[in-house]
């Protein structure tokens, strides 16, 4: 089993992340990974229109969905909608392995009854931002199934697979949409206001890495002081914003690393770090390794 680097960030006008699927046309993507790849075990807070799957192998992840915080352990599983606020970071320090399954929801739209009956309604359940699977539960077992089918199906090679992924995930979603009849107009998981607030800023922060960006900045993208600015991230997703914004620095640089020939300080400044020796000490801290080193190691693995 082999992990996915993490790959370039590209991202739309509204700040949600465009998914890099592994055949042009066919909008999926399936891999495994670790999350201690990550910088501080804690991978990037974003959105996208795509449905996301994590699987959890082997070890423990908090995932953050909306401003809810969802443990997941050895064996859990969690959908989570499109366009919703999310990312997983480390429960205790621990680090994991998962598989994480990204699809667009044209992928199941063969047809547009299919799109209006069965599609949309889930889509547009804003106060259904994600769906926990425990493993402890049996009525779950068929989901968790599923993930494990697709990523085997991926990993055998078969010439097929994505045809046999897309019949599993129609069997799958059956079962979702069975699983959530009952759950419209519940407004337990509805996003709150500082959610909305976090998704703007975060918008900004893609829109304007390369920049120098002050904290002011950052709080007029909400429309908001410095000081609810700073308590926002802190409150939703445990940083400062300035961490926050060195972090996608730092992961867009790593992934620039592994799979460019550009020159470390071209890296760093089209990143927007000024200056190479504070990149350094930053890239250090954050995956225990220099830029140099991170490049070495990318390269020996392929």
């Amino acid at each position: 089993m082999s992990n996915a680097p993490m790959h370039y960030i590209d991202t739309m006008s509204d700040g949600s992340e465009i998914v890099h699927y592994e055949h042009p046309g066919i909008p999926l993507y399936i891999h495994t990974g670790l999350l201690s790849v990550y910088p501080g075990r804690r991978a990037r807070c974003h959105w996208h229109d795509d449905i996301e799957l994590m699987l959890i192998l082997d070890g423990d992840m908090n995932y953050y969905v909306n401003g809810e915080i969802v443990p997941l352990h050895t064996g859990d599983a969690i959908l989570v909608n499109a366009r919703q606020m999310h990312y997983g970071y480390a429960y205790n320090d621990r680090d994991s392995s998962f598989i994480c399954i990204l699809f667009h929801p044209s992928l199941l739209s063969s047809c547009s009854s299919l799109e209006k009956n069965f599609i949309d309604p889930f889509l547009s359940q804003t106060d259904l931002p994600y769906l926990y699977f425990d493993s402890t539960q049996k009525k779950t077992q068929n989901i968790r199934n599923d993930i494990l089918r697709m990523w085997n199906l991926k990993d055998s090679a078969d010439p097929y697979y994505e045809l046999r992924v897309i019949s599993t995930l129609y069997d799958m979603w059956a079962d979702l949409c069975s699983m959530t009849a009952d759950k419209a107009n519940d407004p337990t998981h509805a996003a709150s206001s500082d959610v909305l607030l976090l998704r703007r800023m975060v918008t900004y922060i893609h829109d304007h890495y390369r920049e120098s960006i002050a904290l002011s900045d950052i709080a007029a993208a909400g429309n908001i002081c410095n000081s609810k600015c700073c308590a926002v991230f802190k409150s939703e997703i445990h940083q400062s914003p300035f961490d926050f914004l060195n972090t996608y620095r730092l992961q867009l640089s790593a992934d620039l690393l592994g799979r460019t020939d550009h020159s470390i300080t071209d890296i760093a400044t089209d990143c927007g770090f000024n200056h190479l020796s504070y990149y350094s000490k930053l890239f250090l801290r954050y995956f225990g390794c220099t830029p140099r080193e991170y490049r070495s190691r990318n390269k020996a693995q392929h």
